[in-house]
């Protein structure tokens, strides 16, 4: 199974670069590239030209030393006295996650969750576009969510092709989400992101991404006893 808690990932062709072959990036420092993209893009908003390594890593919440070593897998900007030109790293760092490509997300499971994701607007300022949302609730289906309308579960693949989805969100219930999630993948679709409360298999190729809430909470509340604990620290 393919996972992207555990594959290194590979950096596509930047400008100037096409041809020469693709780092590999661990996958500790892509999560923390999101970090670093996320707030570059608050400093443009706010009319920031340049950013010294030293508050760009305050600002994303780690040490200097560890930001310095992962904008190296991309390819360091920085001048010394200077610090990084806002606008270049950030447009650097959405290359190399693959962010300036065409990333359109299908939804499946139109519940509580599944509508919150399709109505969530954060998803287009960072190049995803929702672009369907499925159920097998016939009381559901035709009904709109955002200026999206439920599909049939019954039409996903026909879905998925002619809206040209290339990532689907499955928020499922786990007896299903195994059955759909085959379905995703035998209709062409690579990458699969799970809140269904059941471990996916996929084949090699697929890139699946969990995310368990109730596995985050138990992680929380670890922290948190131990930080309640005397002499300890979370």
């Amino acid at each position: 199974m393919a996972s992207l808690d555990s594959t290194p990932q590979a950096v596509p062709d930047l400008p100037g670069t096409t041809g020469t072959p693709a780092k590999q990036i661990p996958p500790a420092a892509v999560a923390r590239l999101t970090l670093y993209l996320r707030a570059l893009n608050t400093l443009l908003a706010e009319g920031v030209e340049r950013v010294s390594s030293e508050s760009l890593a305050e600002a994303s919440g780690v040490s200097s030393a560890t930001l310095r070593k992962d904008l190296s897998h991309v390819g360091s900007y920085g001048t010394r006295g200077v610090g990084y030109e806002v606008q270049y790293l950030s447009r650097h760092i959405a290359a190399a996650l693959g962010l300036t490509h065409d990333w359109k997300v299908a939804i499946v499971g139109a519940g509580n969750l599944g509508k919150a994701l399709a109505r969530y607007g954060g998803f287009e300022s960072r190049g995803f576009d929702v672009v369907a949302i499925f159920d097998a609730d016939q009381m559901v289906v035709g009904n709109e969510v955002g200026w999206l309308r439920v599909s049939d579960v019954a039409d996903l693949e026909t879905v998925l092709h002619r809206t040209g989805a290339n990532m689907v969100v499955l928020a499922l219930p786990a007896a299903v989400a195994q059955e759909v999630c085959d379905r995703v993948v035998a209709a062409g679709v690579r990458s699969v992101l799970s809140f269904a409360p059941v471990m996916l298999q996929v084949p090699e190729g697929v890139n699946l991404r969990k995310v368990d809430m109730a596995t985050e909470l138990q992680i929380l509340a670890y922290h948190a006893q131990r930080a309640q604990a005397p002499g300890q620290t979370a």
